[in-house]
């Protein structure tokens, strides 16, 4: 009898010490406050299980417009987001060297070729812009809006006939998002896949000299990593990009560029 009053008078005491601390309770390795769990643990998160931001949360409102095919409201203006799109465009087409890229790759000098190195360079942005939400997603899609534009118009001041210009549009369309998923799928794997998105996309399966393909990949991975230190809010409201030479001394020398300076319009 005395032995259940003193168990008793202990799970009271813990009941009220638990009360006191606001609702914590440890127990088994694990801590609660009400309905939250919160589990201490020693594993060491390796990239593929880094924490991946929440998803923007948006009104049920915004959810039934854009459902409808309507753009909700964003964080800034539209007509901001198309003017920082069309300058970071404008950065892919006129801060890329191509000279440099078909020399080095032994590219042939043509509409197509010229298509290839900026269609790269314009899904690199694509991948960074993604990562901000909704209103960065907006910015993507009036990013490529841009391209198809001056693929266009690059095509008519060439003297290109109107049907074989709309048939090459077509088939540049559907080889675009084609390689935007194997782009996608390599940068998120090995060098191995990467280079094999590389060949077929970038170099239309005729590389005959591997150290292109080992040229590019490194490439490609340290502009990703450039494009990471750069300020989400600068590139929506300005879309300043800068691109790392081709080829450099220190390719690992990736440093925090200095932020763009921008009015109160975002300009």
């Amino acid at each position: 009898m005395a032995a259940l009053v003193r168990a008793a008078r202990r799970k009271a005491c813990q009941f009220r010490l638990s009360k006191s601390c606001g609702g914590w309770i440890q127990a088994n390795g694990a801590i609660t406050q009400q309905n939250r769990s919160f589990y201490n643990t020693n594993k060491h998160l390796s990239a593929k299980d880094s924490l991946q931001p929440s998803e923007e949360k948006v009104g049920a409102f915004t959810r039934i417009i854009e459902a409808m095919g309507f753009t909700g409201p964003l964080k800034y203006s539209r007509w901001k987001i198309k003017v920082a799109a069309l300058r970071m465009y404008t950065c892919c087409v006129e801060k890329t060297d191509y000279e440099e890229f078909f020399n080095r790759c032994q590219m042939p000098d043509t509409l197509n070729s010229w298509f290839l190195v900026a269609q790269l360079h314009v899904w690199m942005c694509l991948v960074r812009m993604k990562q901000e939400g909704r209103t960065g997603k907006y910015m993507c899609r009036y990013i490529v809006h841009c391209m198809w534009e001056d693929v266009e118009q690059r095509g008519k001041v060439m003297g290109i006939n109107s049907v074989v210009l709309k048939e090459d549009l077509k088939s540049m369309v559907e080889n675009f998002y084609a390689a935007l998923f194997g782009y996608d799928e390599g940068i998120l794997s090995d060098d191995h896949v990467l280079a094999a998105a590389l060949w077929r996309n970038l170099f239309n399966r005729n590389c005959e000299d591997p150290r292109h393909l080992e040229l590019l990949v490194e490439y490609v991975r340290k502009q990703v990593q450039h494009l990471d230190t750069l300020s989400g809010e600068d590139l929506l409201l300005t879309g300043e990009v800068s691109w790392r030479p081709l080829v450099e001394s220190n390719a690992h020398s990736i440093l925090k560029p200095l932020s763009p300076v921008y009015n109160d319009e975002g300009l």
